[in-house]
């Protein structure tokens, strides 16, 4: 019993210390680039910068947050996530939950034409002669429809639904409720946990995304902050804005990498602790189990 007791002990501080040290390696890379963002040209350059700033410095925050146009595209990029993330939870609830009833004939083809989504798509050119033809090009919809289905984030959902009694949907039946009024008075106020999971999925993706916005937008006022910051970036390493004087152009330069992800990354790491505690059980409840 003595054996047990130590080893266990012994267990638990090997644990701790290997988990804190899996905290500091994780931690080390954000601190750091939170560091380099307030700090001077000439401490980055000279690579003196680690855990805090050197020369504290806010020029190319201000520089950022000073342009009206950084601030549209910011409102863009709310609009943008806000109205896929729903769309694409919509479509994927919808979806899981129907792929969840074994009894549904055509199931496995409609699994299997999920799946293949998954290794298979069209390719650049046929998707952009698609959205085009459709005559999406500088719209909202361009952004929205293309990636409003996950398949990983579908068959999460899936394993979800399939998990849940079905004697519950059973005896809603019993009072009277059809396959909508199960779906919504029923299973989706017990998936609480994978939805908030899913909707940070989705909400993280569209957030980052900007490469579909590169694609298919052409008008400014249009782009996301992504597409904004990432000209930002183009424009300071590349030294082709004029307009700025000789030491700004060089302090944009040498820290807008890292303003650039502190100020993408706020948003989602602000809202993170608020669905934290949905977030371990709706993806281990979802999972795939042997």
């Amino acid at each position: 019993m003595v054996a047990v007791g130590r080893s266990y002990r012994v267990f638990q501080v090997v644990n701790a210390v290997i988990l804190t040290a899996v905290v500091i390696l994780t931690l080390f890379p954000f601190v750091n680039v939170i560091a380099r963002s307030f700090s001077d040209e000439r401490s980055i350059q000279r690579g003196e910068v680690n855990l805090w700033p050197r020369g504290f410095n806010t020029t190319t925050y201000q520089r950022v947050m000073q342009d009206p146009v950084f601030w549209r595209n910011y409102g863009n990029t709310v609009l943008y996530t806000v109205v896929a993330t729903v769309i694409a939870m919509v479509l994927t609830t919808c979806y899981a939950y129907v792929l969840s009833k074994h009894n549904l004939k055509g199931r496995t083809a409609l699994i299997g034409i999920a799946v293949f989504t998954m290794f298979f798509n069209g390719g650049l050119i046929p998707n952009y002669v698609l959205v085009s033809s459709l005559g999406l090009r500088n719209t909202l919809w361009a952004i929205v429809l293309p990636n409003a289905i996950s398949v990983f984030n579908l068959l999460v959902m899936k394993a979800f639904f399939e998990a849940m009694p079905a004697e519950l949907e059973e005896a809603g039946a019993v009072d009277g409720l059809s396959t909508y009024g199960n779906l919504l008075r029923v299973t989706l106020p017990l998936s609480k946990a994978v939805i908030a999971t899913m909707t940070l999925f989705y909400a993280v993706s569209f957030w980052n995304s900007w490469f579909s916005a590169f694609l298919y937008l052409d008008d400014n006022d249009l782009f996301p902050v992504t597409i904004y910051l990432r000209n930002l970036i183009a424009g300071a390493t590349g030294g082709t804005d004029i307009s700025m004087t000789s030491d700004l152009s060089l302090q944009i330069a040498a820290n807008i990498q890292a303003v650039t992800i502190v100020l993408t990354a706020l948003p989602i790491v602000t809202v993170y602790p608020f669905i934290q505690r949905y977030f371990v059980t709706g993806v281990t409840l979802g999972a795939v189990k042997g």
